[in-house]
């Protein structure tokens, strides 16, 4: 079905496929590496590229992720994000808190 190199590495014991209806294959693999820096750009090296809207909300998403694991008395379920979040968004680890 799928032949090639991953593009980034996956967690070996939390990977499941399904088969559905007797013609779908549904594969879930958990990356190792989940921060929205690290937004995978294919599923295998150079092969099955994302959309680039899809890639676009794909950052978007673990940024918020990201803003919500380090503000965890913040809500941030209606928030929308814009500006600069393409590779993880900016980086407030260097201000005091």
């Amino acid at each position: 079905l799928l032949q090639g190199k991953l593009f980034d590495s996956t967690v070996t014991d939390e990977g499941t496929w399904t088969l559905e209806d007797r013609q779908l294959i549904r594969i879930v693999l958990m990356k190792t590496n989940r921060d929205a820096g690290n937004c995978w750009t294919s599923l295998l090296e150079n092969e099955y590229t994302a959309d680039p809207w899809v890639q676009d909300q794909m950052q978007r998403k673990l940024t918020l992720e990201r803003f919500q694991r380090e503000n965890p008395g913040f809500d941030f379920s209606g928030a929308e994000i814009s500006g600069n979040y393409s590779k993880g968004g900016p980086d407030f680890s260097s201000l005091e808190k």
